[in-house]
């Protein structure tokens, strides 16, 4: 199959038109992050940086870190973006740009996103490492996707739904971590359990300022979640198209974040700098 120029899009230079980047400036091992700034905070623990380009609010570096090649790369706010960061990631390990058919073999890669997120059960602390076992999308964007969900994941997708009230119209999904990436940055440092993954910051996070909102009550009930002896623990913004999308794909993601805001205890954090440098150097020592 050659794929058409308006669907595999490139810019002037033949590399893929959102990113700028091209196939050999990639690692097989990506630290996703949201903001922009904490690609300087990653790559500062690199050795040396081989690459370093932006385009909008894609910020790329790769270097190497203690003999492993690393790439760093921001993928802004939001799902949306996520489908964006996918497709073009695996267009440059899966694709021959130039001649824009399937390349030879496969290329897996693995994708660790290290985030920032708020705590939902009163009992973490802030500051703590969160990973994700599973992430349930509040937003739209696997719908698109001819995706192909587990039974555990649908079990726990019904089980979420029977649970807990979303407003009208909001049709979840649930997608598992990859189990090789999990058991890599899982210890006695790290909370594990189910990621809520929002369609925004405030109202669909239960957060209501001047407009009202139909989920004043919505962050009690994700609270109170108990399925099998999984519990919800955190919200955050990307990581259920990241779970979805990468799996489908074939390559291996997981998410792990440092919690800022304790919902349930309405606090928040002050400074949390020194420990996303040490959320960081914790996830740089196990991939």
């Amino acid at each position: 199959m050659q794929y058409p120029a308006t669907e595999l899009v490139l810019n002037k230079y033949g590399q893929v038109y959102h990113l700028g980047l091209s196939p050999d400036q990639i690692s097989d091992k990506i630290i996703l992050v949201g903001d922009q700034d904490r690609v300087d905070i990653v790559a500062a623990f690199f050795d040396v940086v081989e690459v370093a380009c932006q385009h909008r609010e894609f910020v790329t570096k790769t270097g190497m870190y203690q003999g492993k090649r690393i790439t760093v790369l921001s993928t802004g706010i939001g799902t949306d973006n996520i489908d964006i960061v996918m497709n073009e990631l695996d267009a440059l390990a899966n694709i021959q740009l130039d001649k824009r058919i399937d390349a030879d073999g496969f290329k897996s890669l693995k994708l660790v996103r290290i985030g920032t997120c708020g705590i939902l059960q009163p009992a973490i602390p802030l500051h703590s490492f969160i990973l994700s076992s599973h992430a349930c999308g509040l937003d739209n964007v696997a719908h698109f996707y001819d995706i192909e969900f587990s039974k555990e994941e649908m079990e726990l997708n019904t089980a979420i739904q029977q649970q807990v009230q979303f407003p009208a119209k909001i049709k979840t999904y649930v997608s598992k971590v990859s189990n090789q990436l999990f058991d890599q940055l899982a210890s006695d440092k790290t909370v594990t359990g189910i990621t809520i993954t929002s369609s925004g910051f405030y109202g669909p996070q239960g957060r209501q300022l001047r407009l009202k909102t139909k989920t004043e009550k919505l962050n009690e009930q994700i609270t109170a979640f108990n399925f099998e002896n999984h519990r919800i623990v955190n919200f955050e913004m990307e990581s259920s198209a990241l779970f979805a999308l990468g799996k489908a794909m074939g390559h291996k993601c997981a998410t792990i974040c440092l919690g800022i805001a304790n919902r349930p205890n309405k606090d928040f954090s002050k400074d949390y700098s020194e420990d996303m440098e040490n959320l960081i150097q914790y996830v740089l020592d196990r991939i």
